[in-house]
């Protein structure tokens, strides 16, 4: 749990640096900030909730429990990209000529928020992993079931879905409620790709950042599973 704990700690500290820059430094306190990390934040929660509900629900009635399964990723997936967008906070667009705040106090800031996002994306794949994983394996999984084809696939297609999502965010500049409006929303979005050079541009973002997102997963979360796998094998000889 120091994974998920190291996580939030990361997070309340980029709340903290955008909080306290507003009174130390006598500037109006950047409330854009605070909602993202809310919004990067709420789709794992929507998840932890929906995913646990689902799997519980497994044991008592598999067709309800495949309707909130259902209901809970196709929501997760449209929250998603909310998660990783504070990567794109790198580029301090809040900052003006005359800033009286130091460079160096928003350089940390930004970076700690761009990292929360980063941070929060992996805790978001990762429990969709886990619970991809328990859903085709068991209640048992090993090390192996993580890494199969199958869960590898699952991490990738996730990761490529969140690039585009990031894009469609920052470019043509939706949001994931924008789809109560599915005719508006389908209209804009073909006006943006038949702009020359926007196709192009939206497959390199995408790939650039899946590519860099699943790095990162690979990095931070091959441990977490690794330790997880030896926990079930010690539990089931301890049996």
């Amino acid at each position: 749990m120091l994974f998920f704990l190291g996580i939030l700690l990361l997070n309340a500290y980029a709340m903290l640096l955008i909080v306290l820059r507003a009174p130390v430094y006598r500037t109006p306190l950047y409330r854009p900030m605070l909602w993202n990390i809310f919004l990067s934040v709420l789709p794992v929660g929507i998840l932890l909730v929906g995913g646990v509900t689902g799997l519980t629900m497994l044991l008592v009635s598999p067709p309800a429990a495949l309707v909130v399964l259902i209901v809970t990723a196709v929501v997760w997936l449209l929250l998603l990209p909310n998660a990783s967008y504070l990567i794109t906070e790198l580029n301090q667009s809040h900052r003006t000529a005359d800033d009286p705040v130091p460079l160096w106090y928003d350089i940390i800031l930004v970076i700690t928020l761009a990292m929360s996002g980063v941070m929060n994306t992996v805790a978001n794949v990762l429990v969709a992993h886990i619970i991809f994983v328990l859903l085709r394996y068991g209640d048992n999984p090993g090390g192996a079931d993580f890494a199969n084809p199958g869960s590898v696939a699952f991490v990738g297609v996730v990761m490529l879905l969140l690039g585009f999502g990031m894009y469609l965010g920052r470019y043509p500049r939706f949001n994931s409620w924008d789809l109560r409006h599915p005719v508006g929303f389908v209209k804009k979005l073909v006006g943006h790709f038949r702009e020359r050079g926007n196709l192009l541009a939206c497959l390199g973002f995408t790939l650039t950042y899946a590519v860099f997102l699943a790095l990162i997963y690979v990095i931070t979360a091959a441990s977490f599973i690794e330790t997880m796998a030896r926990a079930v094998v010690v539990g089931g000889i301890g049996s």
